[in-house]
């Protein structure tokens, strides 16, 4: 289970330098990764097995389904398989990489089974300041008990 954040840094070669707080899960099952995005602001990184058990969530809708469609469509144009290295560094897409911002610091936050990879500036300004919490936030956690 993947759980806080850690700052980290892309080289000029555009890989990314996995934190160790979450190195060693990542690496659980073996060394390959899918990563990807839905909309191209920032990159998540899943697991092989966890993007498997996606896909074959995926394959109970019909293949033309308009939302499986473009579900493969964009996470298919922003992919890519990868593994990491023994320095435990893990080479982001290229276009993913232009789309996100994703190049110096960026902060990787854990999702629970998949890590998410942002622009640190962008992470403020769209998601921490941008999409702050509110009442309807409490309500929806607490009827989960939270």
């Amino acid at each position: 289970m993947f759980r806080g954040h850690q700052s980290s840094t892309v080289d000029a070669k555009g890989r990314l330098k996995v934190p160790a707080l979450f190195l060693g899960e990542l690496r659980k099952d073996n060394d390959e990764f899918y990563i990807t995005s839905t909309k191209g602001d920032y990159a998540r990184l899943y697991p092989m097995k966890v993007w498997q058990a996606i896909e074959e969530s995926l394959m109970k809708l019909p293949s033309q389904h308009p939302t499986r469609r473009k579900f493969q469509v964009v996470t298919s144009f922003y992919g890519s398989t990868a593994k990491a290295d023994a320095q435990g560094r893990v080479l982001l897409p290229a276009i993913l990489r232009e789309s996100a911002g994703l190049t110096g610091e960026v902060t990787v936050l854990g999702n629970q089974n998949y890590l998410e990879i942002w622009n640190s500036g962008r992470l403020m300004d769209q998601q921490i300041h941008g999409n702050a919490w509110n009442s309807s936030d409490d309500e929806t956690l607490g009827n989960l008990g939270i």
